[in-house]
């Protein structure tokens, strides 16, 4: 890949969002709309909702989903407030309800709204919802077949993610044409412009996406942990640190395929992992020829390398930037993220490198309603003179939990968010491939 990666960069138009106190705890529906609108969706709580509606920005919208369960009885008024003021905009509402008393229910549903559904939601039952109220019919319209799923079918919507059809990203910019395949040689780095803002874990969970991209001709794909002092791709993986490691990072000059390959460990079988050292080693132990001949040997090696960088930036960096077709940089949306990433343009721009390699993540982005939120965004990468191309929603402590049970969040929680944004990154890249080897 000659530059950075062209990823959408305008959200899809708002057209409806769901309400409930947790929509995590609605995981079907999260499915089901995603099936039917993409990403043409958010999602509040009862007391955002209730923000939102008076904003103009809540004319564009079409439906809400409004999604309630037994616990959020003692909140009725606040819902039916809700409901009301979706009614007022000229909004249709649709009513999911799960182990809701039959007085709270009738309440609910005299408020307003335009259609219902029960949870777990039954085969289709969304859909048809939908469609119901897009052709302007009411609940007494509908028709009587529905039977009311007292014993709801298996839910459709647990569908892989590529199943539900959600509008397709912008093509990447153009790829580097591989010579050969699309074995030939692709290097990712991710390095993190502040702490915590989440780039070893875009690389393990980056990694394990674009190893499990495509079920019958998967990537062969490894991930290099140059942290030297920190790195935490063991744990995330669960992964024992080896003192081979240091071995093939002194001598890796000399070093052959074949010793390259033992000092390896494989996740699942679907994933190779260099992992950090042992112990604390200085980040000068090694140079630029060590980390361009660790680099060699790995694509020699793979399809695929991704390289999890230090935050620090030391002699070798440049040598990463060279090698790398993509430079994920993670930053977050405050003033430490913004300050350093400048710096990091600056010093980029003052050696000539190729900056242009550069896609800047922005982790724990705001929901797509949070319209302050999508202000600062516009004003943050504008005062940087960037292009915030890719946004990560927060993962919450899902994210947390399976770094500590070391488990990619494609195994620990397929539906988090978080891992859905990192999987679609990942189909984008390796469709990018694909394409590119084929034109070759």
């Amino acid at each position: 890949m000659s530059g950075g990666l062209a990823l959408k960069s305008t959200p899809a138009p708002i057209v409806a969002c769901t309400i409930a106190r947790d929509v995590q705890t609605f995981d079907l529906l999260i499915d089901d709309i995603e099936a039917e609108l993409g990403e043409a969706w958010g999602d509040l709580n009862f007391m955002e909702a209730q923000a939102f509606f008076v904003q103009p920005e809540a004319d564009d919208l079409e439906f809400v989903a409004v999604a309630v369960d037994d616990e959020d009885e003692q909140d009725i008024e606040l819902i039916i407030r809700v409901i009301e003021q979706a009614k007022s905009k000229g909004v249709k509402v649709i009513l999911i309800a799960e182990d809701v008393s039959p007085p709270i229910l009738h309440r609910l549903l005299n408020a307003g709204t335009d259609d219902f559904v029960p949870y777990p939601l039954p085969e289709m039952a969304f859909h048809q919802s939908v469609e119901r109220i897009r052709a302007g019919q009411s609940i007494a319209e509908a028709p009587a077949a529905e039977p009311a799923a007292a014993t709801p079918a298996a839910p459709a919507a647990a569908v892989a993610p590529e199943a539900a059809t959600p509008p397709e990203p912008q093509a990447p910019a153009q790829i580097r044409t591989p010579t050969t395949s699309m074995g030939d040689r692709v290097v990712f780095a991710v390095q993190s412009m502040a702490g915590g803002t989440g780039a070893s874990t875009l690389a393990v969970n980056l990694a394990w996406e674009i190893a499990t991209a495509d079920k019958k001709n998967p990537p062969s794909v490894c991930l290099i942990d140059l942290d030297l002092q920190f790195g935490s791709t063991s744990t995330y993986l669960d992964l024992t640190r080896r003192e081979v490691i240091f071995e093939v990072l002194s001598e890796a000059q000399s070093m052959d395929v074949d010793a390259f390959k033992q000092a390896l460990q494989t996740y699942d079988g679907k994933l190779s992992v260099f992992t950090a050292p042992t112990d604390i080693l200085p980040l000068d132990l090694i140079g630029p020829t060590e980390v361009e001949a660790l680099i060699k040997l790995a694509q020699e090696c793979f399809d695929v390398v991704i390289v999890d960088m230090p935050t620090t930036i030391v002699q070798w960096t440049e040598t990463v930037l060279n090698a790398a077709d993509v430079y994920f940089t993670t930053m977050e949306l405050d003033m430490r993220s913004a300050q350093n990433t400048l710096r990091f343009i600056k010093a980029l721009q003052a050696e000539d490198l190729p900056i242009d390699k550069v896609h800047y993540v922005l982790n724990r982005a705001p929901k797509g309603l949070d319209i302050s939120g999508k202000s600062r965004v516009k004003h943050l990468a504008e005062s940087l003179n960037i292009e915030l191309n890719t946004q990560l929603p927060d993962g919450t402590k899902q994210v947390t939990q399976a770094c500590d049970h070391g488990t990619p969040l494609a195994l620990f929680a397929k539906k988090n968010a978080l891992r859905k944004e990192i999987a679609k990154l990942a189909k984008t890249l390796h469709d990018a491939i694909r394409a590119e080897a084929t034109a070759g």
